[in-house]
């Protein structure tokens, strides 16, 4: 029994014209192999299956070749390419740096470069999956990548060329691969299907091009599953049971549901293929990529970007003309925002539903206003109604002025008195009254004052508390009291700064103000800490909202005879020097500086 192989190894281009899709790369290489332009060291970049292994084995077997052809391709008869094929070449070294990316490895094939080929022209080294090297492997390489001998050159393969270091770029000559379009795809596998005797349909294939997503190899393995799985007839249908693809026309009548409004339908189908085993992130993926394709159909122009199977292309142009732009956007923002919080949902079901539900009553939402700028979208809100409010009758307010007889002008004695004679206010006993002022208030009606006659009614209760307040000036005996009686509600407190303050000298300035003397910086802070509680005590106590004092550090002599005082820092050191007398030789040997 003959062993099986898969087609992607099977069908391995074995020449540059062989190798589908990468034509730029193919041709420049040719005719550096015919012009003899080779580069010592290559990087061939790009994504995953396109054929960049590929091409290196073809490049590498092509120059060591024996009889090249005028175009630069291999002749796959001599002793070289035979070796090649057969692989027990011994010119041709292939690293998979994603299991060998220490730096011991790239030691081994530096060392390896140094003895020339036996055979052939050249030694080449192909390092598949370089990205995967270490940086510290990577810098061991540099110096032999960038001048290596004559006879050896270096094949890099990455799929992620931004993973690579800078100073391995620049010692290469970069080639990127692209993806391999649906096009190339379906004729190729067209070919394998020929020479395999695998009946295959045109929209399988095409299926199967959208499915590997430009990737050969993908594509080559998904036509050998379904070869197996359908014995050798690839259709369109078993095509997409294999490959768990749901049909496009269920598209279409979830599209009929939206257009008809009908939730019902809608449902009822979701909960069909919901049945079959389809998930609900597969079937908003498959709708957004319908309502694009449909947004695509809607200008010929853009309907060369329609990656769909033939058959439906006309049927995809005919429901594009039932439908507007501005309903295929909407959709495509609420299908996307579902799809990326579809993980997010517990009820994976129900987000679907809620999805459809927004996608049915979506007309009702829309309205298309042919406007100056063409057809635009326009969202239906209700219209903006004004509050009902009961109406009331305005009031007759009736106003009745009193009747003012006009009465002949009288003469008024108006006495003036200088202003440096014009008798003082003194609290309540003051009985001055101005003889204008009584005759402004005989002429005032009754019940009303004047402005004036009020300004003084409130100088008659304001004045009383004035003459009651009695500021006291600050004596010393009265001073001590009050800061006695403020110590013991901070004791009573339990606050720390209690100390400070009964260690503190007072010294009165003048009848408001007063100092407190403190030792050390300490005793200052938690004094100051308590500063506004002591002052509003003090005004209190004393009588004077006045008194104000100030903190400060000094040592008087006063401090020292006050029993239970911690030493200062000064006053500790120099009673260590009294007692040991080698501290203070020790400090003025080595010339310290205390901080005090």
């Amino acid at each position: 029994m003959e062993k099986f192989i898969v087609s992607a190894r099977k069908y391995r281009p074995q020449l540059f014209d062989t190798v589908v899709g990468q034509s730029h790369i193919t041709t420049t290489l040719k005719n550096a192999i015919k012009h003899n332009q080779l580069a010592h060291a290559f990087l061939f970049c790009g994504p995953r299956g396109v054929g960049k292994t590929t091409c290196a084995r073809i490049l590498a077997k092509t120059i060591n070749c024996e009889n090249q052809t005028k175009e630069g391709e291999a002749c796959n008869t001599c002793n070289s390419c035979k070796s090649f094929n057969e692989g027990t070449s011994l010119n041709i070294h292939e690293l998979d740096a994603a299991s060998n990316n220490s730096v011991d490895d790239i030691r081994t094939l530096v060392d390896q470069v140094r003895f020339a080929p036996q055979a052939g022209k050249y030694k080449v080294y192909i390092i598949d999956e370089v990205h995967m090297l270490s940086s510290s492997a990577f810098n061991a390489f540099l110096k032999t990548l960038e001048e290596p001998p004559p006879y050896a050159i270096f094949i890099l393969a990455t799929s992620e060329k931004h993973k690579i270091l800078p100073t391995i770029l620049s010692r290469c000559q970069i080639f990127d691969f692209k993806l391999i379009t649906i096009q190339d795809t379906i004729e190729h596998l067209q070919e394998i299907c020929d020479k395999e005797g695998i009946k295959a349909d045109k929209p399988a294939l095409q299926i199967i091009a959208q499915k590997s997503e430009g990737c050969m190899r993908d594509a080559l393995s998904i036509l050998d599953k379904i070869a197996s799985f359908t014995n050798s007839e690839v259709t369109y249908t078993n095509t997409l049971e294999n490959l768990n693809i749901l049909d496009e026309d269920y598209y279409f009548k979830f599209l009929d549901c939206m257009l008809t409004q009908d939730l019902s339908a809608a449902l009822l189908l979701y909960d069909d293929v919901n049945r079959k085993g389809f998930e609900g992130d597969l079937v908003l993926n498959g709708f957004s990529e319908f309502i694009r394709n449909l947004l695509v159909s809607l200008d010929d122009k853009a309907a060369v970007l329609l990656e769909v199977v033939e058959s439906f292309k006309e049927k995809y142009a005919q429901a594009a003309k039932k439908i507007s732009a501005s309903f295929l956007i909407s959709a495509l923002n609420i299908l996307n925002e579902g799809e990326i919080n579809y993980k997010a949902a517990r009820n994976k079901r129900l987000h679907v539903e809620l999805v459809l539900i927004k996608l049915s009553y979506l007309l009702q939402a829309l309205e298309l206003v042919n406007g100056s700028n063409g057809i635009s979208k326009k969202k239906l809100i209700d219209e903006a109604r004004p509050v009902a409010f009961r109406q009331i009758a305005p009031l007759e307010i009736k106003t009745q002025r009193p009747e003012v007889k006009k009465q002949k002008p009288e003469a008024k004695l108006i006495i003036e008195t200088p202003a440096e004679k014009m008798p003082t206010i003194e609290g309540p006993s003051n009985d001055y009254k101005q003889p204008e002022i009584e005759n402004q208030k005989k002429e005032t009606a009754p019940g009303k004052l004047s402005a004036l006659s009020k300004i003084r009614e409130q100088f008659k209760t304001i004045a009383p508390v004035a003459a009651d307040i009695n500021i006291q000036s600050l004596g010393e005996v009265q001073l001590k009291q009050g800061w006695g009686k403020f110590i013991q509600q901070l004791k009573n407190d339990k606050n720390s700064a209690a100390q400070s303050f009964e260690l503190a000298i007072l010294r009165i300035k003048d009848e408001n103000c007063f100092d407190v003397i403190t030792a050390n910086n300490l005793e200052q802070k938690f004094i100051d800490k308590e500063r506004l509680r002591a002052s509003s005590f003090l005004q209190q106590e004393l009588n004077n909202k006045n008194i104000q004092f100030s903190i400060f550090i000094e040592e008087p002599t006063e401090l020292k005879e006050v029993a239970g005082r911690p030493l200062t820092s000064r006053e500790q050191f120099q009673k260590m020097s009294e007692q040991y007398p080698l501290v203070k030789e020790l400090k003025d040997r080595l010339k310290l500086e205390l901080d005090y």
